[in-house]
């Protein structure tokens, strides 16, 4: 009895114990969310924009520290607590987003538009002397985690320290680029390990690699917030937003055709033929799983300007109107409730992938049935940047701002045309061995030359120090509305490196990063009647930020010199002193007495060499063996000697010179 008692009563102990593990587990489960949802979008030039939006939220507590994660990768929280991250963001770029193609005043291109190649910056939540360090660890710990060079950006030469020409009261912030860095699968697959499902289910399916490299434009882009680390209650909460955005080309015969007959159509496209693969799986981890079809205010005001709503019948398994047709018919549709100036509002068409996945692979197509032409909204001024001079000694950067045409109907400072004014702010930075010269700053605003002074409101200059820091300018402009045409211009002089300085392929050329141009008054959102808190990327695009443009990354010739010149002058040193050395040590080795005797010898030999063949010959036959000459052996363990330490000469100097080029 006793033991069947002690028994039962382990049996017990064991059942609460897993009870208990079992709500605490699903408490921790509660405290983290991911999100996952696409965003398709036509674009004006016969492209598709996808945009994939993944979302991550962890709250952590005193009690389980972050070592119990379900949902949210635990690199991101170990990066986060050790290097006191408040805010961090880093992109991986291939191409350049088209501003006046593609459009430059929205969510989308307002937020994931980034510069060629690498850019990180990062806000540290610590004191000021220690932000440089936590930079570097930072950047090695990136590099490693992505499978990238960002370790390049450890050195004081590659990032700077903003204050406000970047973001707006960004305290402990460090800013840095690789423009030159290539961006491959290897960036993607670590990317995609932080996702829960991977890609291996849920809407990462759909990220194709050779579909997704192929494409006009991709960026990849990770982005986290964390908040109460540094208080004592003991609760901090960290969210992680990935980001693809990609521009690809739809290929099919009919679009093919239509351009070449030069037609407006748009191209029909489908999933399958965009990515090369359907949505088989729902990730099972995500709290939401949706795809958003995009239709911008511009599309919709010329369907309507044609008589076509963007509305549709709905049959059993499509939805159309007279300028498209869709594969699926949507689970809801979403306007846009405060669109400006009462234009037509943008329309998204959401699909659920729970609904889809479960019973068959979902593949949304879209189908064009009359041609339509629009064009995307752009921000108030086109931004491009390029150099002037020639020459390897001096030259000229030229940011030239083009009015887009229609910011006087936008968001404005001014209530009068008079007072009308249009603010931006410039954020550049240039490499210490471009020697800008700030005082050389010239403004012209529709070709015509105005003093920097009336210009400009603010003004921040971080001069370069060589081989230390890099140069850094912060402008906040000020131009009347009525403008066509402003360009700022900035002469510089070209510096000199050493030669251990330049990269492999220095005849390239020298990057300049992209400058940074923001329209603080002009803010790219959009508005629903829908719950923001239901969608992360409603949230993103109804969060209000200011329009951004990246410009150009230059590139500079510098001078530079002819790798191939040690090589050859180690070549043909070594051959002079080589011949001086054997010639030296033939000199030092000979002696008038021994030549003398070694002459009278050798003519002794040459007399008497008949007389020793027959010596031999009769001591062969006599059966007695042959002894050596002395004085031969004596010379030919002279030579071997003599040969011996002009070898071992010879290594030594080669050493020497080498060593001496090198150094």
């Amino acid at each position: 009895m006793a033991k069947s008692w002690i028994f039962s009563l382990l049996i017990l102990c064991c059942f609460i114990l897993s009870t208990f593990q079992f709500a605490s587990s699903n408490e921790e489960a509660q405290n983290e969310e991911f999100n996952e949802e696409l965003l398709l979008k036509p674009l004006p030039d016969r492209k598709v924009l996808a945009h994939f939006h993944f979302n991550s939220k962890a709250n952590f507590s005193s009690y389980n520290g972050g070592y119990h994660l379900h949902l949210f990768p635990m690199a991101i929280y170990q990066l986060v607590h050790k290097f006191q991250i408040k805010e961090m963001e880093l992109s991986f770029t291939q191409g350049r987003w088209n501003y006046e193609r593609w459009g430059g005043f929205d969510p989308i291109s307002s937020s994931n538009a980034k510069p060629p190649g690498v850019e990180l910056w990062a806000i540290f939540d610590s004191p000021p002397s220690q932000v440089d360090a936590l930079w570097k660890n930072l950047t090695h710990t990136l590099s490693g985690l992505f499978c990238s060079s960002i370790n390049f950006l450890e050195s004081s030469t590659t990032y700077s320290a903003p204050d406000w020409g970047f973001r707006a009261s960004a305290g402990n912030l460090r800013y840095g680029t690789l423009p030159r860095e290539a961006v491959c699968t290897e960036n993607l697959t670590p990317w995609l390990k932080l996702l829960p499902c991977r890609d291996k289910a849920g809407l990462a399916e759909l990220m194709d690699r050779p579909s997704i490299y192929r494409g006009f434009y991709h960026s990849q882009r990770l982005h986290l917030v964390s908040s109460g680390f540094d208080s004592d209650t003991g609760n901090s909460e960290i969210e992680l937003e990935q980001t693809l955005t990609v521009v690809l080309q739809p290929v099919s015969q009919s679009w093919a055709k239509s351009y070449n007959t030069g037609s407006a159509m748009q191209p029909n496209w489908s999933l399958s033929t965009v990515f090369g693969r359907k949505v088989n799986r729902n990730c099972v981890l995500a709290k939401s799983s949706n795809i958003f079809l995009h239709l911008d205010r511009d599309l919709v005001s010329e369907l309507r300007i044609k008589g076509i709503s963007p509305d549709f019948a709905a049959s059993e398994s499509s939805g159309s109107n007279l300028a498209f047709e869709l594969s699926s018919i949507p689970d809801k549709v979403i306007r846009e409730t405060d669109s400006l100036q009462n234009e037509d509002s943008s329309v998204l068409y959401v699909f659920s992938i729970e609904k889809y996945a479960d019973a068959k692979p979902f593949d949304l197509a879209l189908t064009w049935k009359l041609p339509v032409v629009w064009s995307s909204s752009q921000a108030p001024l086109l931004a491009n940047r390029f150099l002037m001079g020639s020459g390897n000694e001096r030259g000229a950067i030229v940011i030239s701002l083009n009015s887009a045409g229609h910011h006087q109907s936008l968001v404005g400072t001014g209530s009068s045309e008079d007072s009308c004014n249009l603010h931006i702010n410039v954020f550049q930075v240039v490499p210490w061995y471009i020697k800008v010269y700030y005082h050389t700053l010239q403004i012209y605003i529709n070709g015509q030359v105005h003093p920097a002074a009336n210009i400009t409101r603010k003004m921040r200059v971080s001069p370069s120090e060589d081989k230390v820091s890099p140069g850094a300018l912060e402008l906040a402009l000020t131009f009347p509305c009525s403008m066509k045409s402003a360009a700022l211009s900035l002469d510089f002089d070209k510096g000199f490196l050493h030669i251990d300085e330049y990269p492999p392929d220095a005849n390239q050329g020298f990057d300049i990063p992209s400058a940074l141009i923001s329209f603080p008054d002009f803010h790219s959102s959009l508005s629903f009647a829908e719950d923001s808190n239901v969608s992360p990327i409603l949230s993103k695009l109804q969060k209000r930020s200011p329009a951004l443009a990246y410009t150009e990354v230059l590139l500079v010739p510098l001078t530079t010199p002819d790798f191939s010149m040690p090589y050859n002058v180690i070549t043909i040193t070594c051959t002079v002193f080589a011949l001086y050395f054997g010639s030296l040590l033939n000199v030092l080795r000979k002696r008038v007495g021994e030549e003398e005797r070694l002459l009278e010898e050798r003519a002794k030999r040459k007399s008497s060499r008949l007389h020793q063949l027959w010596q031999k010959l009769f001591a062969r036959l006599r059966g007695k063996p042959v002894e050596q000459d002395q004085n031969s052996a004596a010379s030919s363990s002279s030579t071997t000697n003599t040969k011996l330490i002009f070898k071992v000469a010879l290594v030594a100097l080669l050493a020497v010179v080498w060593q001496y080029y090198l150094r």
